[in-house]
């Protein structure tokens, strides 16, 4: 029996024929020592009909932990009886990648300069190439990222929770903290939105450094939603964590430069006006307390204690029910334990969701 043939993925100068996967090697541009740039690109293009999904990582190119990330998940067995089309992008920003940078060689931030253009900036052209032989052609989207800048991040969510099918898929990733997130203009997740397709931002860990925690997350997190959409069809594991959304979240910042002691965790549940650190100057004893401005969850903390006057220190969401955000937390600290380094106790996790 005949069966229709779903057209071919067309990516650059590249096709890929359904039933087949393959690497496609974008050109970006030539430097000027004539070294060519691309952006290596997987996809895996089904023979059966279904959604068809990107998951980008390393937009800030030293966001490394979404690299690994997208790297297990195309070694996951459950792709071989995938429906639809999985387009991973684990290196977007190939020049911040290779520098340890946050930016590109223009001194930009490519998640600000989002649709782009193909007469702009070096940064508008890659944001442009994204859009158009990307994006352009999926219906879901996946974008992970982490804490910048010395800040660590609770593995979390972002999205337009006002988008019903964003909502859903959301809630089915699997972390206890979703963020209904206002969106940044010039980023992806604001052009993606303004083109109709649900995407979900992932954040979690730190720039530049692999955390196991949060690369395990990530992982059953897109598989997840894979599942959700009918990509792949996964067993429902049993788990204790109940995603909460977040109302709204606040920036703690330094009211004086100086040494920042922190006396809270990520995933700490705080009272307003509760004492959540200190700031002092190196050279007396002289410091002030840092006081929450309200109740919530510890979703973001600085590691450096090195602080300038008005310098972002903790990063707390804001709840109605508390109390149930926190058993989730905890639900996903210990589930989020490795499972061979049992030596890891719960409080090494949960600081910084880190150790590994």
């Amino acid at each position: 029996m005949n069966r229709t043939q779903r057209p071919p993925v067309e990516i650059g100068d590249k096709r890929v024929e359904s039933g087949t996967n393959d690497i496609v090697n974008l050109a970006v541009t030539r430097l000027y020592t004539h070294t060519n740039i691309r952006i290596p690109i997987y996809v895996n293009h089904s023979r059966k009909e279904g959604p068809v999904l990107f998951v980008s990582a390393a937009v800030h190119g030293d966001e490394i932990n979404g690299v690994e990330t997208i790297r297990r998940l195309l070694k996951h067995r459950s792709l071989h009886r995938m429906r639809g089309t999985l387009i991973a992008i684990p290196i977007v920003n190939i020049f911040g990648f290779i520098n340890h940078s946050r930016y590109l060689p223009d001194r930009r931030d490519l998640n600000r300069h989002f649709p782009g253009s193909d007469k702009g900036s070096l940064t508008s052209r890659l944001a442009n190439l994204l859009m158009e032989e990307v994006v352009g052609k999926c219906t879901h989207g996946i974008d992970l990222h982490t804490g910048s800048n010395h800040r660590y991040n609770l593995p979390q969510i972002r999205a337009s929770l006002n988008d019903p099918e964003t909502r859903r898929l959301a809630l089915a990733f699997g972390v206890p903290v979703v963020l209904d997130s206002d969106m940044r203009d010039g980023s992806m997740r604001q052009a993606v939105h303004e083109m109709g397709i649900p995407m979900l931002l992932y954040e979690g860990g730190e720039a530049l450094r692999f955390n196991e925690a949060v690369i395990r997350s990530g992982l059953r997190g897109i598989l997840a939603v894979m599942n959700a959409i009918g990509m792949i069809q996964r067993k429902k594991r049993s788990s204790k964590i109940q995603p909460g959304i977040a109302k709204s979240s606040v920036w703690v910042r330094a009211r004086m430069s100086g040494i920042f002691y922190a006396r809270v965790r990520l995933g700490d549940v705080v009272e307003k006006g509760e004492i959540i650190g200190k700031i002092s100057d190196p050279l007396d004893t002289t410091g002030i307390d840092v006081i929450s401005p309200a109740s919530g969850v510890i979703i973001g903390l600085t590691n450096l204690p090195l602080t300038y006057s008005g310098d972002a220190l903790v990063h707390i969401a804001t709840y109605d029910k508390l109390e149930q955000v926190e058993d989730s937390i905890e639900a996903f600290i210990e589930e989020s334990v490795p499972l061979d380094h049992d030596q890891i106790d719960i409080s090494s996790a949960r600081n910084g969701i880190q150790s590994s």
